[in-house]
């Protein structure tokens, strides 16, 4: 696979939204968008890296200008060195603790504390591994959850399973995942069994609740959907109408900035703010809202 690499810079108080805005329109194609400070207090490099398609890119860059209303950016495309990214992305994956849980890749288990629960989650092509502040703030507030009321839970938008596998170590009952990439279903559902929970874990290809699978199990009592703002609210009826009254959603891919729409449009469907969770990750603040209905 070629890998290529696009970057501009941006003024610090607009790195946030470019950021968002470009994760919406490439995450799904497979590109990873990164950003860091070049100097204190100063401008902030915004970098793109995935297969080698500059015009993908450039349409992602163009359309994310006109929604943040700002002048597209004199931007740079490279094509980077044939090294093996996912190899190296492992190696840099440190094991460690979050709530109740040790997550740690496959080559290095780390030397966990006691009574902690091992989720064991390689770096690779599929989104996932519990690093970003999303799914750690995820893992914190299900620690939260009290297991008589999560008897039926989905995870939407599942990448790498890690979310369905810590719900089902946590409870020890079945949970249902679901994702828009096969791949990520595949990935998903090796990673459940390499944790000991292949039996309790069910991965389904889907858009959403799209899936007849996942449609046959409702109402659900959690529903779990670490994704970005955009898909939170095009799949806010279908969350609702699957949730059983009493219910919850835990939602999570949030900077604070967006948090206050997607708040408005649950609300207008009949949920409550229970719970939210900040936690920061490159210079952002990401927020992790639990819902009921």
């Amino acid at each position: 696979m070629v890998v290529g690499k696009a970057w501009f810079t941006v003024a610090a108080a607009d790195r946030a939204g470019w950021e968002n805005a470009l994760e919406e329109r490439l995450v799904e194609a497979g590109f990873v968008v990164t950003s860091c400070e070049t100097t204190r207090d100063g401008p902030w490099r915004i970098e793109i890296f995935g297969d080698a398609d500059a015009p993908l890119v450039a349409g992602a860059i163009t359309a994310a200008s006109r929604m943040l209303g700002a002048v597209e950016p004199d931007w740079h495309w490279e094509t980077l060195p044939e090294i093996d990214w996912v190899a190296e992305n492992q190696r840099s994956f440190q094991p460690f603790a979050v709530g109740p849980f040790w997550v740690h890749p496959s080559h290095n288990a780390g030397d966990p504390p006691a009574g902690r629960l091992l989720l064991e989650i390689d770096a690779g092509l599929a989104f996932g591994t519990g690093t970003h502040a999303t799914t750690r703030g995820c893992l914190e507030m299900l620690a939260t959850l009290d297991v008589g009321e999560t008897q039926y839970a989905a995870d939407v938008g599942c990448g790498s399973g890690i979310l369905t596998i810590a719900m089902a170590k946590l409870w020890r009952r079945p949970v249902i995942g679901g994702d828009n990439d096969v791949q990520a279903i595949e990935v998903a559902s090796e990673n459940a069994r390499l944790n000991g929970v292949g039996d309790l874990c069910r991965f389904v290809h889907a858009v959403g609740l799209g899936a007849a699978e996942l449609q046959m199990r409702a109402p659900y009592d959690l529903i779990v959907a670490n994704i970005l703002a955009d898909p939170l609210t095009e799949l806010s009826d279908s969350f609702v109408a699957a949730l059983r009254p009493g219910g919850r959603a835990l939602l999570s891919g949030l900077l604070v900035e967006q948090v206050d729409h997607i708040l408005s449009v649950y609300a207008r469907r009949g949920l409550t703010l229970e719970r939210q969770l900040d936690r920061e990750k490159g210079g952002a603040q990401w927020r992790t809202l639990l819902l009921r209905r």
